[in-house]
């Protein structure tokens, strides 16, 4: 009776072939066949002799796949280094006046104007996706935003002219 390793090596293509239509990455369809190949060497007690070892392989490999899935979906996703954005810097000090003075301007319209102006501004929200929304029509939400502009406007105007006067 052969032993299990000297059987193994045969059944190799086949699961790399099922690995690789799995995961769809060489390098993890790899893993994944040595990983198989490590669970099956380990529990060669499991195996029923005569039976059907590439079956049994192929039902390694393929709870494998599925417990490796299983705790994937559980966890976040890693980034990759190149998806990190550049590390945060503190503002300097003209710049945390004006978000200072911005946040003051914000704060000082009314929440619906408020609500359309950081829809638009921050969320790139289309109008008919702000209308969708807040549950108002189109023209609601243009008009609103136009209004809060203004009114952002006149703020800003109101304080250049006060610096300018000394005020």
């Amino acid at each position: 009776m052969d032993a299990l390793p000297d059987l193994l090596p045969q059944h190799v293509p086949a699961l790399r072939r099922y690995a690789r239509a799995l995961v769809g990455d060489v390098q993890q369809a790899d893993d994944l066949v040595q990983d198989c190949l490590e669970r099956a060497l380990s529990r060669a007690h499991l195996w029923r002799r005569p039976g059907n070892l590439r079956a049994w392989l192929f039902t390694i490999m393929h709870n494998l796949h599925a417990n490796d899935r299983r705790r994937a979906a559980s966890r976040p996703r890693a980034a990759s280094i190149d998806d990190v954005l550049e590390p945060g810097r503190p503002a300097s000090q003209i710049e945390s006046m004006a978000a200072r003075e911005t946040l003051t301007a914000l704060r000082h319209l009314s929440l619906e104007h408020r609500q359309v102006l950081l829809l638009v501004a921050l969320e790139g929200m289309s109008y008919a996706e702000i209308a969708g929304v807040l549950d108002v029509p189109i023209g609601t939400v243009m008009s609103r935003l136009s209004r809060a502009r203004e009114r952002l406007r006149m703020t800003g105007g109101e304080r250049n002219a006060a610096s300018r006067s000394g005020v």
